[in-house]
């Protein structure tokens, strides 16, 4: 193990986890008990997720502003779409859309509140960007909205509905939402601010140092060991869910955002640490925004490649979940104030939705 591999590990703790990685090639080997080998792999994927953010943060800062803004909003969730598009090759669809809904409701609630939790414990109430914060608000409910038309599409035709009209619906939902997120970037490429990029925010932090090659070689090998990994956690879902008597929903709202997103999540609760809470509620927010309007269409995409369409027709508490979260999210920045107790109520709620996830059939 090199000598920046160990400062590296010195500096986050998470990067210890790098020793699961032939852990979980060995228990894979071996045929071990399949709950043995997703729990490897899932830990093992977390620090393999935190480099590639480092390399597209390394990346950016050589491409500069614009072209690293468009890194930053193309390859912010690259670990969880790659879990997914492999899950999606697998046809576990329920898994996919659940992911989706953990997804924005961990950003939303679990990222959100612990960043004002902690943050404000260790400094006091603090201040962001009320109006940047209230317009990406805006903007993530509106993009929510959209995602729930084709569910409510079904509902309202009481199970009387083409299969094919379904599958239209969502295309052109993702479509459309496809088109905001491009002029989103577009808006990068002319110089304003926009929502979809946190490339300030996360540099704050890493500071990863490399070299243009060096971060090329970290996103490849990267990117290599995260599809490896997918591969062996995909494949252990059915018998983990057999065996331990829990949904194949619940793993995907909980387990596969936390496995993609644990290190982008740090970065938030480390911006409010430093008294940045404005960029700590952008990552939050941007990067649901990111999910709602960039991953969920390039999901629905991929999967007429992979033969397995996916339409975006949710169940009736992800949707009562999904809207909840976006008008909390848009009340919380309102006022453009933030406290330990708006915190706690966050985690509390995210709290109370996974343990009605645990139980929903």
């Amino acid at each position: 193990m090199s000598r920046a591999t160990l400062a590296r590990m010195s500096r986050n703790p998470l990067y210890w986890l790098l020793l699961l990685v032939p852990v979980a090639g060995w228990l894979n080997l071996t045929a071990a008990a399949p709950s043995a080998i997703l729990g490897a792999a899932a830990l093992a994927m977390i620090p393999i997720a935190g480099l590639i953010g480092e390399g597209t943060e390394s990346l950016a800062a050589y491409a500069g502003p614009r072209i690293g803004g468009l890194l930053n909003a193309t390859l912010g969730n690259a670990a969880e779409l790659i879990i997914t598009i492999v899950a999606i090759r697998a046809g576990l669809l329920e898994l996919v859309k659940a992911s989706i809904t953990g997804s924005i409701l961990g950003n939303l609630l679990l990222v959100l509140g612990a960043s004002m939790f902690i943050g404000c414990i260790r400094n006091g109430d603090m201040s962001f960007d009320r109006r940047k914060a209230s317009s990406d608000s805006i903007l993530l409910l509106l993009a929510v909205t959209a995602l729930t038309v084709p569910s409510l599409f079904v509902q309202s035709s009481q199970g009387i509905h083409d299969p094919l009209a379904v599958e239209y619906l969502s295309l052109g939902v993702a479509g459309l939402m496809l088109l905001i997120y491009l002029l989103g970037l577009v808006n990068v490429f002319r110089g304003q601010t926009d929502p979809l990029t946190r490339m300030s925010a996360e540099a704050l932090v890493h500071h990863p140092g490399w070299s243009l090659r060096g971060a090329l070689v970290v996103l490849a090998v990267a990117t290599v060991g995260v599809v490896w990994l997918s591969e062996m956690l995909v494949a252990q879902v059915e018998p983990v869910v057999e065996a331990w008597g829990v949904s194949e929903f619940f793993l995907g709202v909980i387990l596969v955002p936390l496995i993609g997103n644990v290190a982008e999540h740090m970065v938030a609760v480390t911006v409010a640490l430093k008294k940045q809470m404005s960029l700590s509620v952008e990552i939050a927010v941007g990067s649901s925004l990111q999910i709602a309007l960039f991953v969920v269409p390039f999901l629905v995409f991929i999967s007429l490649l992979l033969g397995n369409p996916l339409t975006l027709v949710f169940n009736p508490f992800e949707l009562i979940a999904l809207v909840g979260a976006g008008l909390i999210a848009t009340l919380v920045a309102l006022d453009g104030e933030a406290n330990w107790l708006e915190g706690a109520v966050l985690i509390t709620l995210y709290l109370i939705l996974a343990l009605a996830f645990f139980f929903l059939p």
